[in-house]
């Protein structure tokens, strides 16, 4: 048995163990419930201090990596209006280049036209100089050009192209066709086909063109190589002796950045290049063709020769043949006239013979007159005889 004191009342009463023990449960379990409710309020309130902690500093990183990113976007930003600002600075560089060269080159035109009727040179051989020295000036910013930008500068690659010829068109090839290639007869067509012709209207040279442009096949990211069968198609069903493919394609590669690579290990008499070794690549085929051409006509003057020297031979030989034949004929001929004169003797011969003969009788005949009197007549005849006797005496 236990002495309990009651704390409020402070009176005293006796309580067994089991009792004391229940109450003592009581009090404990009482106390354990306020204790786990105290530990996990504090536990909850923890965690949400440290997720707010952990939201904050969250919070705090991206707001910094944002004003970090702010910042390159900034610099980034910064940097292309740089290169926007060099690539115009580079432009107008080379713009002021072009023109100075333009202007010198004017002036050199007017020194060199000077100078040509000096020493009597051929005013088109000067002018032709002078446009291959404009047209290198030209082409060397057209390649400043593309190498600002993937596409030609406020211009399609064929529009290009188009502008270049007709720029040099009346002064370098004024009896050549340039155009679009519009036959689709046999189901797929070029870009532009060039013919060029002398004055006799003999072919020079004639090419077929293909444009590829980067921008055209962005999405496919074709190469070079991949139109060259198509080309060489096109070539053949148009009767063009050449093929060029004008290509921006592939412009980190150091083969085709060279100007102008030659393919004919692929495909025979075709050509890729860059846009500002277009006119260059006409010229010098269009030279090799006059060159051809030239050769074309002397082998021509030769085979003609050859032809009058074999046509002679074949004369000679059916005049040959002819008197022979004729000669063989009148051989003939004079054999059997021979013959036939032999034959004529053999027969005068026998008439002679026979003349002989029957002169011989003649004679023999007129000896036997010449014997014949009245008395061989009478003879043994008396009738005659009485006659010749009852005829008057002369």
């Amino acid at each position: 048995m236990n002495q309990i004191k009651c704390p409020k009342c402070g009176e005293g009463f006796t309580m067994d163990e089991a009792g004391y023990a229940d109450i003592l449960k009581q009090v404990r379990d009482e106390d354990f419930e306020k204790t786990l409710h105290e530990r996990l309020e504090l536990a909850d309130q923890s965690k949400k201090t440290e997720i707010a902690l952990a939201e904050a500093k969250l919070t705090q990183e991206m707001q910094a990596e944002k004003t970090k990113k702010d910042a390159e976007i900034a610099n980034l930003k910064a940097d292309i209006s740089s290169n926007e600002l060099s690539k115009q600075l580079a432009v107008k560089e080379a713009l002021g280049s072009v023109e100075k060269e333009r202007d010198n080159l004017k002036n050199s035109l007017e020194q060199s036209e000077l100078k040509a009727k000096l020493e009597q040179k051929s005013q088109k051989e000067l002018f032709e100089t002078q446009i291959k020295d404009r047209d290198d000036a030209i082409e060397r910013l057209k390649d400043l050009k593309a190498r600002l930008s993937t596409k030609m500068v406020g211009e399609t690659l064929e529009t290009h192209c188009e502008i270049s010829f007709d720029q040099i068109r009346a002064a370098a090839f004024p009896h050549a066709q340039f155009g679009k290639d519009n036959d689709v007869s046999s189901g797929s067509k070029g870009d532009y086909i060039f013919r060029d012709q002398d004055n006799d209207k003999n072919e020079i040279v004639s090419i077929m063109f293909e444009m590829k442009n980067e921008n055209d096949t962005t999405a496919t990211k074709k190469k070079n190589i991949d139109f060259l069968k198509e080309l060489d198609k096109d070539r053949n069903e148009k009767g063009c002796e050449f093929a060029v493919l004008v290509s921006l394609l592939e412009q980190d590669s150091e083969l085709y950045n060279g100007g102008i690579v030659d393919v004919s290990y692929l495909y025979p008499k075709m050509y890729v290049i860059r846009p500002q070794f277009f006119i260059p690549m006409i010229t010098l085929l269009r030279n090799a063709g006059l060159n051809s051409l030239q050769f074309k006509s002397e082998l021509a003057l030769v085979k003609s020769q050859n032809i009058d020297v074999t046509n002679f031979e074949n004369d000679l030989e059916e005049f040959k043949s002819g008197f022979g034949k004729n000669y063989d004929l009148a051989s003939r001929k004079f054999t059997d006239a021979i013959s036939d004169i032999d034959r004529a003797i053999k027969v005068l011969e026998k008439v002679k013979d026979e003349l002989k003969s029957s002169e011989n009788n003649l004679r023999l005949a007129n000896n036997k007159a010449q014997d014949v009197t009245v008395k061989r007549l009478t003879r043994d005849n008396p009738t005659m005889a009485k006659k010749f006797k009852e005829l008057p005496s002369a």
